[in-house]
């Protein structure tokens, strides 16, 4: 089959949720035989890739601005695939899905797979026009989609609440990782066991704020991580002022990205709202212990087999970090389970071979 992913900013993917998503998604589905095509915003990565691990590489421009970026980006790539041979257009999130319905107007025997990755309205960095536009997205989605992934149940019982529409449910998902190695984070100081992390983008919905606040009156010589860029960054580099524990990384990937979460004491992901986060998937497939908000997609990722804390409370966070900094011997159970829920239900190849099934129907 030859498939078009069309909604991320790119790959490979620098940070994101979409991005890893699609780039993880994308390079599985062209290990099993299919030709696959990814659109990137021009500038997204330092050279343009016209190919990458198998993978097609489609460079695209767009008229700069938040507001903007993503549904000019979008439009584009729609007029650019039309003249291609594909059978399937897989669209990334409500943003892009305000204009499913072009290419269903244009070319109605083509099939359209949209992913419903999060409820982006909620984000208070949109202004209240463009929240409106991001829930038209989601209706459009949900009436032109050939097919509407969904991650969790809570996303699949909202869309048939809400739009009476059936959804396919198919969680994110995560690699596999069972290896040793410190050597590419001790320039940071850090060591195995020696500190907890939490990876994300950073911005408000993320909670960071509670964990820096709760991490600050603690005691521990443990050090807190966190992995990540965005533009909340300032406020939470002032809020951990004057605490030297508390370590900032920027983003990172590969091999660096791998050694911090294998080798945190425990990863904590502390949002206030989440579709599925790929980075809890990924700290668990590091079997790393998981400390996370109790919000439905966090409980419903780790079924039990991580720690929850009550979500926006600090100081209910605070306790559990208290409880879980020393050697508490549940800390090695729960890593071994959240590794083995990974390894059965939840690894991008199982994920790639779902999504690739709904494709060929």
């Amino acid at each position: 089959m030859r498939i078009a992913f069309i909604g991320q900013k790119g790959i490979p993917a620098h940070n994101g949720g979409v991005e890893r998503y699609v780039e993880s998604l994308a390079l599985n589905l062209a290990s099993l035989g299919q030709k696959v095509l990814v659109y990137n915003r021009r500038d997204y990565l330092p050279e343009r890739l016209r190919e990458y691990k198998g993978v097609e590489i489609i460079n695209k421009t767009y008229l700069p601005g938040k507001n903007l970026a993503a549904i000019t980006h979008t439009f584009l790539a729609i007029l650019d695939v039309l003249w291609r041979r594909v059978d399937v257009i897989h669209f990334q999130g409500i943003g892009p899905s305000l204009l499913i319905w072009l290419p269903k107007l244009l070319r109605p025997r083509l099939k359209v797979v949209a992913t419903l990755h999060s409820f982006d309205y909620c984000n208070d960095k949109w202004s209240g026009f463009a929240k409106v536009m991001l829930r038209l997205g989601e209706r459009l989605m949900c009436r032109y989609g050939d097919q509407v992934i969904v991650l969790t149940q809570t996303m699949q019982q909202y869309v048939r609440e809400k739009y009476g529409r059936e959804t396919i449910l198919i969680p994110n998902g995560a690699n596999l990782y069972d290896e040793s190695g410190e050597d590419r984070i001790r320039a940071w100081g850090l060591s195995r066991g020696n500190y907890i992390l939490s990876v994300s983008r950073i911005i408000k919905l993320k909670g960071l704020q509670y964990l820096i606040a709760a991490f600050k009156n603690i005691k521990t010589d443990k050090k807190l991580v966190i992995v990540g860029a965005g533009e909340y960054l300032s406020e939470l580099e002032q809020l951990a002022a004057g605490d030297d524990r508390i370590i900032f990384t920027g983003n990172q990937h590969g091999r660096i990205l791998d050694q911090l979460y294998a080798n945190a004491h425990l990863f904590v992901q502390a949002s206030e709202m989440e579709g599925l986060s790929i980075s809890l998937l990924e700290a668990m497939a590091h079997k790393t212990a998981c400390l996370a908000s109790d919000i439905s997609a966090n409980t419903e990722a780790l079924a039990g087999t991580g720690f929850t804390f009550n979500n926006r409370d600090r100081i209910d966070l605070e306790h559990k970090l208290e409880e879980l900094l020393t050697d508490n011997p549940e800390i090695a159970a729960k890593a071994q389970a959240a590794y083995d829920r990974i390894k059965a239900d939840f690894t991008w190849a199982l994920v790639a071979k779902r999504i690739l099934e709904v494709y060929q129907k």
